[in-house]
């Protein structure tokens, strides 16, 4: 979710207007319905029927005028595995690079940039540059920092293996057995690396749009903050539960307890626990820290006497799943005159999980309904 939203950035940075596509087969019905799309951008690693190369090689065969652009942070891509005339890009991208291929494929865009993202990062202070600013690529800049990581992670993982083959050896394992765990460590280590890789792209969106949107590097720096703690509370839950289905109960008690307590009378749950997949998880908890610092700051809890209800249940009929964030007792609410990137990072959980979301500035304070399919939250027995 978080790198589709930075895809659109990119594809709107450089002049055009974006249109988002959950899946292949949702991307498949887009291009059957319109005739203005001009190309295609889209990781490999996608959900869905179809990955995302057997997507471009759908869309090459049915559409060959579309131009394509692919990426991945897992798989290298030569000439003759993907489309003729695509193009291939390995992440972390580039955003300056990226912005220039989308220009150079397919000319500038009509769009008027409010805001150029890359000349705020510029412009902000380094950590350890004494309140002065680096630019991207000099000594210090965060392009240099990601690289040393990615070239200390490169080290790690080639010692990781030369350490378990001296232990393989020392243990008096045979060459068949050895070759069996050397396969496995290398299915490990490489999911390790695309993890990380994923991890860091997702804290570089995290920190773009927030920056994006910020009316002050302090404001920046705080969102950034709170964005990541809340994405590390996720993992921990999924940590506990050993990344396989986590309570719906918990998530929803672990991504408001730092804001109030549920025992302090400001804040009840009320619904049936069920176990939610890893995906929805993560995309839960980001929004519940969403909900949580609006109203912190603008809400409910901002007043004294203000509470918060969070009410679910399941239509067995339907087989879906109905979430309600009520604010009551609050200072009055109104609809914000501009749509920020909390509020557009709500809106899409629904898109993720192929359901829907609805805001509602009601007098008596804020109400969040989140509305999605059972199939969407519960892997498969």
């Amino acid at each position: 979710m978080m790198l589709r939203m930075r895809a659109v950035d990119m594809v709107e940075d450089a002049g055009f207007t974006a249109v988002e596509a959950i899946n292949a087969d949702d991307a498949l019905a887009i291009l059957e319905s319109r005739s203005d799309i001009e190309l295609l951008f889209t990781d490999i690693q996608m959900p869905g029927s179809m990955d995302g190369l057997k997507l471009a090689y759908a869309v090459h065969e049915r559409w060959p005028l579309i131009k394509i652009i692919l990426v991945s942070g897992q798989l290298k891509l030569t000439d003759n595995d993907k489309p003729v005339d695509s193009r291939f890009f390995g992440k972390p991208l580039d955003v300056k690079q990226m912005i220039a291929e989308l220009q150079d494929m397919i000319g500038n865009g009509a769009l008027k940039i409010a805001k150029d993202v890359a000349a705020l990062i510029a412009t902000a202070p380094h950590p350890e540059s004494n309140g002065k600013a680096i630019r991207p690529g000099s000594p210090g800049s965060t392009q240099e920092f990601l690289t040393a990581e990615n070239d200390s992670l490169r080290l790690l993982l080639e010692q990781a293996g030369i350490d378990a083959k001296v232990l393989l050896a020392q243990a008096g394992i045979d060459a068949k057995e050895r070759e069996t765990a050397d396969k496995l460590q290398k299915l490990i280590l490489e999911e390790l690396h695309h993890r990380i890789k994923n991890t860091l792209a997702t804290v570089s969106a995290i920190a773009s749009q927030s920056l994006r949107t910020a009316t002050s590097i302090e404001h920046g720096q705080h969102a950034i903050e709170g964005r990541l703690v809340a994405l590390g509370r996720a993992h921990d839950l999924l940590l506990q539960a050993r990344w396989a289905n986590a309570s719906l109960e918990h998530t929803i008690r672990g991504a408001t307890e730092p804001y109030v307590s549920i025992g302090s009378g400001r804040i009840s749950i009320q619904g049936p626990d069920i176990r939610i997949t890893s995906g929805a998880v993560i995309a839960l908890a980001m929004t519940l820290n969403e909900l949580c610092t609006n109203t912190t700051k603008f809400g409910a809890l901002s007043e004294p006497a203000g509470r918060i209800e969070i009410v679910w249940k399941i239509d067995e009929t339907a087989q879906r799943l109905h979430l309600t964030w009520s604010e009551k007792n609050g200072p009055t609410v109104h609809a914000p005159s501009r749509q920020s990137f909390g509020t557009r990072l709500i809106g899409t959980l629904g898109q993720q999980l192929k359901g829907a979301v609805k805001l509602a500035y009601d007098a008596t304070g804020f109400v969040y309904v989140l509305n999605v399919p059972m199939a969407s939250l519960v892997a498969p027995a």
